[in-house]
């Protein structure tokens, strides 16, 4: 798999949008937890609510089973603790009901925010990047299979602007028709760098 492209300037370019993007996916996911951090605090009321009034009814059936125990009138005197601490317990599960709700909040918005920071680089930059690893890593292989460039240099003709073409001969399909080995290599050698791939030794391609 060819990641970077063999060309110096090319494979910097590359190689510092990468890093560029995890610098911005860790700099967001950062940002979203501390966001979630900022927005739990909202949840103190409620854990404060929760914890008070689970306490409270701990207390109170505490005290309710003391009484209760006292001879023919425990039960009568323990009915009003059994109210009080289902009222309190009724309090507790709205205090962790609001602690459920802002830490869904906080977790939603967190995610949310870190995806969409995300996408937002990736969905532009990971596509380039992949249709270059396609692009050179198949190039490479042809390259790789034997040395002979014509097919390179016959892309180019096909593919690089007609200005572009002409700094190299004024008839260059002609040239490629007779064979001229220099400008089929320069041919060649324009369409690979194109592909982010330097053009074999020239050793390599005699043999």
């Amino acid at each position: 798999m060819q990641m970077y492209s063999q060309l110096p300037a090319r494979r910097a370019r590359q190689f510092a949008g990468d890093l560029w993007l995890v610098v911005w996916t860790a700099g967001w996911i950062w940002i979203a937890f501390t966001l979630h951090g900022l927005i739990m605090k909202l949840a103190a009321p409620g854990i404060a609510i929760a914890e008070g009034a689970t306490d409270l009814a701990t207390s109170i059936d505490s005290a309710g089973d003391a009484i209760g125990g006292v001879p023919l009138v425990g039960d009568g005197l323990s009915l009003p603790f059994d109210g009080m601490s289902a009222a309190a317990r009724v309090m507790a599960a709205a205090g962790q009901a609001q602690v459920d709700a802002v830490t869904l909040l906080a977790t939603f918005l967190s995610v949310t925010l870190a995806v969409l920071a995300f996408t937002s680089f990736a969905a532009v930059w990971l596509p380039i990047r992949i249709a270059f690893m396609r692009r050179a890593t198949a190039a490479r292989r042809f390259v790789d299979a034997d040395a002979d460039l014509d097919l390179f240099a016959l892309r180019a003709l096909a593919r690089q602007p007609l200005h572009i073409l002409a700094r190299i001969d004024d008839d260059p399909a002609g040239a490629w028709r007779r064979g001229d080995r220099q400008i089929v290599d320069a041919l060649a050698a324009l369409e690979l760098r194109a592909e982010g791939l330097r053009p074999p030794p020239r050793s390599a391609i005699t043999q």
